[in-house]
C-alpha cells in the first residue's frame, strides 16, 4: 500500500534509538526525508547515516535536550517547514509514589510530557499558518489502564492522550490532525533489560525475560516495527479522516 508520503518532512523526537528509531526508518521507507532529535550528535549522525544509506531519502540529526525551552527553541529554528512531527521522546521511570521523589518525577515530566507539549507548540504554530500537517504523540497504555507501580508514567500518558484529543479535536479546522498512540509493551533495550531483573528474581535466570511477558494476551511484547507502521499509516493520507483520538 502507498502511503502517499513521499517527499513530505518528517521531524521525529527521540528518534536514536527504541521507537523513535524505528519511527524514523518507517517513514523514510515511505519516501519522507527526516530529522532526527535526541541529546546525543554522534548517536543522531549515526542513525541518519544509515536511514540515508538505506532508504535513500534525507535525513540528519538535530541534537538538543527538549525537557528545556532552549532545546525546543533550537530544535524549532533549526528544522524548517514540518509536515510531520512524532513526539517519542522520554522514558518515565517506574515506581510507586514513595518510591519516585520530586526531582526525579519532575525531571521525568520535563522531557516526555512538557517537552512534547511545548515542541508541538512551536510546530504547530506553523502547520496551522500553511494549512496542513499531522503531529503523532507516543504515549502509552498505562494512560488508560494506570499502574500505581508506574505512577509518574500513568499519569503522564494520561496527560498526553488528553493534550493530544482537547489539540484535535480543533486542530481540524486549521487543516492539522493530532493523534496519540499507546503502546503496551515493546521489546526495547529498555524493556528487556527490565525484564531480565524479573526473570532473575522471579526465575533465577535472567534469560528466560520473555516468558516474563507471558502475562500479556499476546504472550510477547510487540515489536518496534509493529508500533513505527502504525505511526506511519496515522501520518498519511490513508488515515486523513482521524483527529483528536
Amino acid at each position: 500500500m502507498d502511503l502517499n508520503l513521499r517527499g513530505r518532512r518528517a521531524l521525529i523526537a527521540g528518534a536514536s534509538k527504541g521507537i523513535g528509531l524505528s519511527i524514523a526508518h518507517a517513514l523514510a521507507a515511505e519516501g519522507c526525508d527526516v530529522q532526527l532529535v535526541a541529546r546525543t550528535q554522534a548517536a543522531l549522525d549515526t542513525a541518519a547515516a544509515e536511514i540515508r544509506d538505506k532508504h535513500g531519502v534525507k535525513a540528519s540529526g538535530i541534537a538538543a535536550d527538549l525537557s528545556k525551552r532552549e532545546g525546543v527553541k533550537t530544535v524549532a529554528a533549526a528544522c524548517g517547514a514540518v509536515d510531520i512531527l512524532v513526539n517519542s521522546a522520554g522514558a518515565i521511570p517506574r515506581g510507586t509514589l514513595l518510591e519516585i521523589d520530586e526531582d526525579r518525577w519532575r525531571a521525568a515530566w520535563d522531557l516526555k510530557l512538557f517537552g512534547c507539549i511545548n515542541l508541538t507548540r512551536e510546530i504547530y504554530r506553523a502547520m496551522c499558518e500553511r494549512g496542513s500537517g499531522v503531529i503523532v504523540n507516543i504515549a502509552g497504555l498505562a494512560g488508560e489502564r494506570p499502574d500505581a507501580h508506574y505512577i509518574a508514567g500513568s499519569c503522564a500518558n494520561a496527560a498526553l492522550i488528553m493534550f493530544s484529543k482537547s489539540l484535535g479535536g480543533d486542530s481540524i479546522r486549521y487543516g492539522v490532525r493530532v493523534l496519540a498512540v499507546n503502546p503496551g509493551p515493546v521489546e526495547t533495550d529498555a524493556l528487556i533489560t527490565h525484564t531480565r531483573r524479573l526473570a532473575k528474581e522471579r526465575f533465577g535466570d535472567e534469560e528466560r525475560w520473555r516468558e516474563v511477558m507471558h502475562r500479556v494476551p499476546m504472550k510477547r511484547a510487540a515489536t518496534v516495527e509493529e508500533v513505527s507502521g502504525l505511526v506511519a499509516f496515522l501520518a498519511s493520507d490513508r488515515c486523513s479522516y482521524i483527529s483528536g483520538s
